[in-house]
């Protein structure tokens, strides 16, 4: 009976959504990357009535999970911070940990936003247009430009998956060791600068959504796993050139 009150404690809330965060984000995560490694590359080579059966019976159940797991993964992680006593005294953020989780937070809310602003609003486009064509309508013409949109924000999110991965885990190891008292500044207008830059290139706004030299990145997974284990090396050397270790 003890045990089973605990959840209503401080603690418990803690326990209880880190686990359910934990789940969720493995949804999200995991149903991200089966969209880039497996679904975008097997669509590819199927013809265009046996794309729309999946589209209309697959890619729409996926896209159920994809987007309410993205949602359920960004409500359970304010949960945490909700059931954190250490946030209490406002200086949690100022320190490294705090700085680390804040990093990893920022990212997932705009990889959160990809989600339900890019990706489902141009997916429900594809989909209707694979439903009104398995039934004898006309294609959409403008099908194929959301589905290279969703494209693009999907590979963006596959980017920013890995240094928002390794920032919520590196909180829990040893982000500690280093000391946020000067340079603070400095460090989130170059990371804002970066999450900036690249959104604005997924979305189309610097250099379009065709095939040219800014959307390289996004053309295929291996591109885009690239493009992100160099953005975990460029953040990891930020924190060694900017905050002095203890």
């Amino acid at each position: 009976m003890v045990l089973a009150l605990e959840i209503f404690t401080r603690s418990g809330g803690v326990f209880a959504s880190t686990w359910a965060h934990v789940l969720v984000g493995i949804m999200w995560i995991g149903l991200l990357y089966y969209f880039n490694f497996v679904q975008v590359p097997s669509f590819a080579e199927l013809d265009a009535q046996a794309r729309n059966q999946a589209i209309d019976k697959l890619a729409s159940r996926a896209l159920w999970w994809f987007r309410w797991s993205a949602l359920a993964t960004v409500i359970t992680g304010l949960l945490i911070l909700w059931a954190q006593d250490n946030l209490s005294s406002g200086t949690y953020f100022k320190l490294a940990p705090g700085a680390s989780i804040a990093t990893g937070i920022l990212l997932a809310l705009v990889m959160f936003l990809n989600v339900w602003g890019v990706i489902w609003r141009n997916q429900k486009v594809v989909i209707a247009n694979a439903r009104n064509v398995l039934a004898g309508g006309e294609a959409n013409p403008t099908a194929a430009a959301s589905g290279r949109k969703t494209l693009l924000a999907s590979r963006q999110n596959m980017i920013f998956s890995l240094p928002m991965l390794f920032f919520m885990l590196w909180t829990h190891l040893n982000p500690g060791i280093y000391n946020l008292t000067d340079n603070r500044g400095i460090y989130w207008l170059v990371t804002l600068i970066i999450v900036l830059v690249f959104e604005l290139n997924c979305l189309g706004i610097i250099g379009g959504t065709g095939q040219n030299i800014t959307n390289k990145i996004y053309e295929s997974h291996i591109n885009s796993l690239i493009t992100g284990a160099v953005l975990v090396v460029v953040w990891y050397a930020l924190w060694e050139i900017l905050f002095k270790t203890i």
